[in-house]
């Protein structure tokens, strides 16, 4: 019976150290972010998903800019994208605006929603559109095809904000479309904890933590830092 209870002991034991230790994990996953001494500018990339924000209690906790999720395709709008963008202004938090694209959807239409959206603001930050896969389109387009849509995307998107457009990619996208390769643009690369290396040019921006909790959001947000 001794035996049986000493071996209960350290089976519950075991248990308390690994739930702590994994307790522990999750609050330095959640809260970690690159040290401001290596990247001093860094900031976040929201959308309604991200819920209410406090933008005031946001900078004081070193959110130096913020992209704001504005269109998807060529119809979608983020509900949340004209609050955030008039809030953050007041903040005086820097402002830019990102658009998802959508392999479903012609350029054209996508660059015109994105314009019709998004204002012209001489404050702004560059413009962002976002590559990667989503689950409502299964359309794979060839390589060089998404690259002419992509050129005259940029071209209508720039020639309405005055502004060269920055380009986010995933690994996953830019593994099969090698987009890094073929865009003479700069690129914010995503990828948590370490910094990437997928790219084939040198990244301007990163994702760091695509989920951070930090006071001010109502949700986890993705935390993103500027290349020194």
């Amino acid at each position: 019976m001794g035996a049986v209870m000493w071996g209960l002991g350290r089976w519950i034991g075991a248990v308390i150290v690994f739930v702590v230790l994994g307790l522990a994990g999750w609050w330095f996953a959640v809260h970690w972010r690159p040290s401001t001494e290596e990247f001093p500018i860094q900031g976040v990339d929201v959308s309604a998903a991200t819920g209410v924000i406090d933008w005031g209690t946001a900078k004081a906790e070193g959110v130096d800019f913020a992209y704001v999720l504005a269109t998807t395709g060529d119809k979608g709008r983020d509900p949340a994208f004209e609050g955030h963008w008039a809030a953050l202004a007041d903040s005086g938090i820097r402002r830019g605006a990102m658009h998802a694209w959508s392999l479903c959807r012609l350029a054209a239409d996508q660059a015109d929603h994105f314009n019709a959206v998004v204002p012209r603001m001489p404050d702004a930050l560059p413009a962002v559109v976002a590559f990667d896969f989503a689950p409502d389109c299964a359309d794979r387009p060839a390589r060089e095809v998404l690259l002419r849509e992509v050129a005259t995307f940029l071209e209508r998107v720039e020639r309405h904000t005055g502004e060269r457009v920055l380009i986010r990619v995933t690994p996953a996208f830019d593994k099969q479309y090698r987009l890094s390769e073929g865009l003479p643009r700069t690129f914010w690369a995503t990828g948590g904890w370490f910094a990437p290396s997928y790219l084939a040019r040198p990244w301007r921006m990163w994702q760091a933590n695509a989920a951070r909790a930090v006071e001010g959001f109502e949700a986890p947000v993705g935390w993103d830092v500027v290349a020194p």
